[in-house]
């Protein structure tokens, strides 16, 4: 298995496709919440390993990564990323970061601009409203009384699945199905941590510090994100270009997955 020492904690990672000194810079997907690395496995990796080698990883806590048990912010997870750049020897990378993974992006791309080339941001914020400080702090709340896998799982898809994805009742039991079979691959205690990270991440008097060319993308029907976040980040970042995909809620790479796919692969090519 692939680790990688973060000073006192192990990181899991995968590395995916050929890495060429000459070839293009590696693209670091950096998950959101709840999700282990092997999301990206289904419907990204295989798209974006034709054209350039991924990196993928576990955000400490989180699937087979170490957990120091503290408390941390976007910018402890920015500083985990470039660790573990660090660690693989990539001094420049492409990076694509969904909710908190994009949260970690920004901070990332603040914290060492001369190690992001490009940066795509998917269904995230510079700074989080009211409500979505009041949803994060029910869901913590809601973890914390042990609900059931199922009922927690039901509870988060009402907020990042398109009306029509949720229509299909069989995909919504296979996937409650799953994290009862599985497990989540975090604990609660985590859980409740990336809910206070994401609640307290704020970029927003930052953000036009930002000079790496960036796409900001996500669905127009996106609840938990909706697209007044996405207009202010494309309106923040200098070199900045706003996407709202006509199908999809949240979770629009894997709603849209092809479109989504392409999209990002062009924006990435521009400068070959």
């Amino acid at each position: 298995m692939p680790f990688a020492q973060i000073r006192d904690r192990k990181l899991y990672y995968e590395c995916h496709g050929d890495f060429e000194a000459d070839g293009p810079a590696p693209l670091l997907l950096i998950m959101g919440m709840a999700g282990s690395c092997a999301g990206w496995l289904p419907l990204q990796v295989p798209h974006f390993v034709q054209t350039r080698p991924v990196i993928i990883f576990d955000h400490r806590g989180i699937g087979q990564s170490e957990d120091a048990g503290e408390a941390f912010g976007t910018n402890d997870l920015a500083e985990d990323s470039l660790a573990l750049l660090d660690a693989l020897e990539v001094p420049k990378a492409d990076v694509l970061g969904a909710f908190m993974g994009g949260m970690a992006a920004q901070e990332l791309a603040l914290l060492a601009p001369e190690r992001v080339n490009r940066l795509v941001l998917v269904g995230t914020y510079a700074r989080p409203d009211k409500k979505r400080q009041m949803l994060l702090k029910h869901w913590a709340q809601l973890m914390e009384t042990g609900l059931s896998a199922e009922t927690f799982i039901f509870n988060r898809l009402l907020w990042v699945l398109h009306e029509d994805t949720i229509e299909q009742s069989d995909l919504i039991q296979a996937m409650t199905d799953f994290y009862r079979k599985e497990g989540a691959p975090y604990t609660a205690d985590l859980f409740v941590r990336q809910c206070q990270a994401c609640a307290e991440h704020d970029t927003l008097d930052r953000i036009s510090g930002l000079s790496q060319p960036t796409l900001v993308v996500g669905g127009h029907e996106d609840i938990l994100t909706p697209p007044k976040f996405l207009r202010e980040l494309a309106g923040l970042i200098p070199d900045s270009r706003l996407v709202s995909m006509t199908y999809g809620g949240h979770l629009v790479m894997v709603e849209s997955a092809e479109r989504f796919n392409r999209l990002v692969v062009q924006f990435l090519d521009e400068d070959q």
